[in-house]
């Protein structure tokens, strides 16, 4: 490992949270911090996330990643750990930010994770190297996560979450708050869906995030490319990444629908599938936005 530590004094030292209240004196870096890392956005979420939530965490960490935005998050299990694989599944940026020392990783089965981050990015800490994760060092280390954002994306967070604590300080920092609806049954739900009805910014995809942050893809492009050709490739490179997410149920199904509507009973003829299983594959379709349900109980793909 290659550390080193930075002031606020250091050229390197993050804009974004160099003008936060009460900024770390102090941050050790293993990595790489560029200055375009000032257009981040932060994902953060539950440690006990629902399949949803890890399959919207990495997604979204991927879309973002893929437009050039660097995706900002705590390494921690679940959630946090989804935006960073799904930013390094677009060979993106991203930043983790740790509430330990760089000797002590947390949880140690991120290990694996810590390495490849500082490969694309910077895992960042404000505690020196052989600091444990102790629980007052969390509350701190969000101040951090949401001080280096333009805005944080909440996913899935508990009443009383970390998540939630991460929100707040976004909020006095003047960032901007999205949280992603969810069930109002579940109770990792409970926490994103009280963020929405208290003004944080719903958003249903990345373009919602994008749109509310007046960011433009910072993708440069080669000399003679225009604008819709890098469009249409981070749109192949969403939908193969989003493919290659499937179950083999779900890719079985997904292969024999088209742009012609075909009906339940086909479909479960075509795949072996009893109406059980079948109905569950083709809802978990629809909830990846994958496939579109028409009156009549006919179901085509979508376009995008």
């Amino acid at each position: 490992m290659s550390i080193r530590k930075i002031t606020p004094d250091d050229a390197e030292y993050p804009k974004n949270l160099r003008n936060i209240y009460n900024p770390p004196k102090q941050l050790y870096v293993n990595g790489t911090l560029l200055e375009s890392d000032e257009t981040a956005v932060a994902v953060v979420g539950s440690r006990r996330a629902s399949i949803y939530g890890l399959e919207t965490g990495e997604k979204l960490g991927f879309e973002l990643a893929a437009r050039g935005v660097t995706v900002v998050s705590g390494m921690a299990v679940g959630i946090d750990s989804a935006a960073h694989r799904g930013a390094l599944k677009a060979k993106g940026r991203t930043i983790a930010v740790m509430g330990s020392g760089h000797n002590v990783i947390y949880p140690p089965k991120n290990k694996k994770l810590y390495g490849e981050i500082t490969k694309s990015g910077a895992v960042v800490t404000e505690y020196e190297d052989n600091i444990e994760p102790l629980a007052w060092n969390f509350p701190a280390r969000n101040r951090i996560i949401s001080g280096l954002s333009l805005g944080i994306v909440v996913v899935e967070a508990a009443k009383n979450s970390g998540a939630l604590i991460t929100a707040n300080f976004a909020a006095e920092q003047g960032r901007t708050v999205f949280a992603v609806p969810g069930k109002v049954s579940s109770s990792t739900s409970s926490g994103t869906n009280e963020l929405i009805r208290d003004g944080a910014c719903l958003i249903q995809s990345v373009d919602d995030i994008l749109q509310e942050l007046s960011l433009t893809p910072s993708i440069e492009p080669a000399e003679g490319v225009k604008k819709d050709k890098i469009d249409r490739s981070i749109e192949s490179k969403t939908k193969a990444y989003i493919y290659n997410s499937l179950t083999e149920d779900e890719r079985k199904v997904y292969k024999i629908l088209s742009d012609e509507p075909l009906y339940i009973d086909d479909i479960f003829d075509k795949t072996g599938f009893g109406s059980a299983k079948g109905s569950k594959v083709l809802l978990n379709l629809e909830l990846k936005k994958l496939i579109a349900e028409l009156p009549g109980k006919n179901f085509v793909r979508k376009e995008s």
